[in-house]
């Protein structure tokens, strides 16, 4: 078969402009980025519309390294719902460049189900991260100044919690320390770089609603604590103004189209195992204003993506999915059946019927939210018809809905029973309204008490000191109305990334927690994970050159 790069350029690109008129977007409103991209003015959103539109989640089971096909499947389904006759509309997260130069390459979707223009979208796209950089990164540089130029006058933080960030895997900036040198070099202290999908600005883009919100959320941004133990916030530096002049184009989605020429809102790109992992609520409700179904994706497993789609944007936003899709793969239940890494792709039906138990704690977990879930199965060319029978009989004495999507090959077609599946269960069984794991008014312990219990299966939740004193402190600050985000492991239910399948009568371990305030949310940290990823022994890198102009190695 072509490669992703191969095929891409192959297509024959619409304007931006035909994809807008095929949704009856107006043309005249768009801000064009070259011939095939555009952002869209918020403005054009319009709510009544987005409550009669059709929202569908696509989540997955627990992933392997090389992930489920989430977003081959939100692309082919879209695809495939427009050939039908549908009118619909992806709405995705926008690639971060260091999984793209690190380990998995380019995020755009595979084979006949792609984004384009492929390139542009993994690299600089229409410039958001690199604005979503600048505005924390401003932020850092405003506060150590201030904290250095009021240093005379009593002022200082017993407690810094803003941290830089960039947008590549770098392990040797995870802990820092600035201000060596000269007096003037500022305030000798210990900080670090995450990456920018973790940062809290990257947060507040995907949650804001308007300008006005954006700036609340920015104003509301906790930077330290004051030496009397106050919090000290972005709206105290007086620099809020400054950071909405460098997010002004950011907070606007991106229109760009699929391989067969549906239209995709593409914006936003955190992380699940470190923040809420979903795109922006601007992009979703646009696509909804246009789109009668718009599918949406959540980042990795549905215990990490999907609960924090449904418990903090929906509960934020006011949407209401009709439909969750729970992607599995052949190769990620044999991995969940015990078979080694190495084997995932031999024949096995007894793995695949062991590795059954991760589908079946996913499915219980949507069902809790009162989702209407189907099954679809992302086919490999390794998985064998007796492998694909046993899930689909399984599928059918759950109850649940199934189809085998073949996107990757086929793009639309390859969706085609999938998508008519959707249609109909929207229609004679769509979700029920949403019924969130925990109350805004619980205490924080027992809202990180209920999701490690409740979705993830812990036995108890254990908070180490650091953990509990953090809690303390923002309970009697009066932030803990705020929904919670746990940053664990995406590779297990649990905090041990190594623990498949379903694990059972285990601790889960809040080591820390921090609060975003101007996202709106508290952030619990589980386990060793890290907000800076490293690279691999053997980067993408590698495989990345300019040859003739074109952009190799990023598909």
């Amino acid at each position: 078969m072509k490669t992703d790069v191969e095929i891409a350029r192959e297509r024959h690109l619409l304007r931006i402009d035909e994809i807008a008129r095929n949704v009856d977007m107006p043309t005249d409103e768009l801000e064009h980025y070259g011939k095939y991209m555009a952002k869209v003015p918020i403005h054009l959103i319009d709510n009544k519309k987005v409550a009669n539109s059709n929202l569908i989640l696509v989540t997955a089971i627990t992933p392997t390294k090389a992930g489920i096909g989430k977003t081959t499947t939100c692309i082919g389904l879209a695809q495939g719902m427009n050939k039908m006759g549908k009118k619909a509309i992806t709405a995705l997260r926008e690639p971060s460049l260091g999984p793209c130069f690190g380990m998995k390459g380019g995020a755009t979707g595979g084979g006949y189900s792609q984004v384009l223009p492929m390139e542009k979208i993994n690299l600089h796209f229409t410039g958001d991260f690199h604005a979503v950089t600048t505005a924390n990164n401003m932020i850092a540089a405003l506060l150590d100044n201030y904290i250095y130029q009021h240093q005379d006058e009593g002022f200082g933080l017993k407690e810094v919690y803003w941290r830089r960030v960039m947008d590549i895997n770098d392990r040797s900036l995870r802990d820092i320390v600035i201000g060596i040198g000269p007096k003037t070099n500022g305030i000798v202290r210990e900080t670090g770089f995450d990456i920018t999908p973790a940062s809290e600005i990257m947060a507040i883009l995907c949650l804001a609603k308007d300008e006005d919100d954006l700036r609340k959320r920015l104003n509301n941004i906790l930077l330290g604590i004051t030496m009397d133990d106050q919090p000290f916030t972005l709206k105290d530096m007086g620099v809020t103004g400054a950071i909405m002049v460098l997010l002004q184009d950011a907070l606007k989605p991106n229109l760009v189209q699929t391989l067969e020429g549906t239209p995709a809102m593409i914006h936003g790109g955190p992380f699940a195992n470190i923040a809420h992992g979903c795109n922006s609520i601007l992009a979703t409700k646009m696509a909804m204003t246009f789109g009668d179904y718009v599918i949406t994706e959540a980042g990795f497993g549905a215990d990490l993506g999907a609960e924090k789609f449904y418990d903090i944007v929906c509960r934020k936003a006011g949407l209401q999915p009709r439909l969750t899709i729970l992607v599995a793969t052949i190769q990620g239940l044999k991995m969940h059946g015990g078979i080694p890494l190495a084997s995932i792709k031999d024949p096995n039906p007894e793995g695949v019927r062991k590795g059954l138990e991760n589908l079946d704690k996913h499915i219980e977990n949507l069902q809790r939210f009162g989702q209407t879930v189907i099954v679809t199965l992302n086919h490999f060319a390794t998985d064998t018809e007796e492998e694909e029978n046993i899930l689909a009989e399984h599928c059918k004495q759950m109850k649940v809905g199934f189809a085998i999507n073949d996107a990757f090959i086929q793009g639309g077609n390859g969706c085609s029973g999938l998508a008519q599946l959707a249609v109909d269960t929207i229609q004679a069984q769509p979700s029920r309204p949403l019924q969130f794991i925990y109350e805004e008014n619980d205490l924080i312990t027992t809202k990180i008490s209920k999701v490690a219990q409740n979705v993830y299966g812990a036995a108890k939740v254990a908070f180490r000191p650091a953990a509990q004193r953090a809690i303390d402190r923002l309970e009697k600050w009066g932030y803990g109305q705020l929904p919670v985000c746990i940053a664990k492991t995406q590779y297990s239910f649990s905090d041990n990334s190594k623990s498949y399948g379903v694990p059972k009568d285990f601790t889960f371990t809040i080591r820390d927690v921090v609060v975003n305030a101007g996202a709106g949310m508290i952030v619990a940290i589980a386990g060793d994970i890290m907000r800076m990823p490293g690279l691999p022994k053997h980067p993408n890198a590698l495989h990345i050159d300019l040859v003739n102009g074109i952009a190799e190695g990023l598909g």
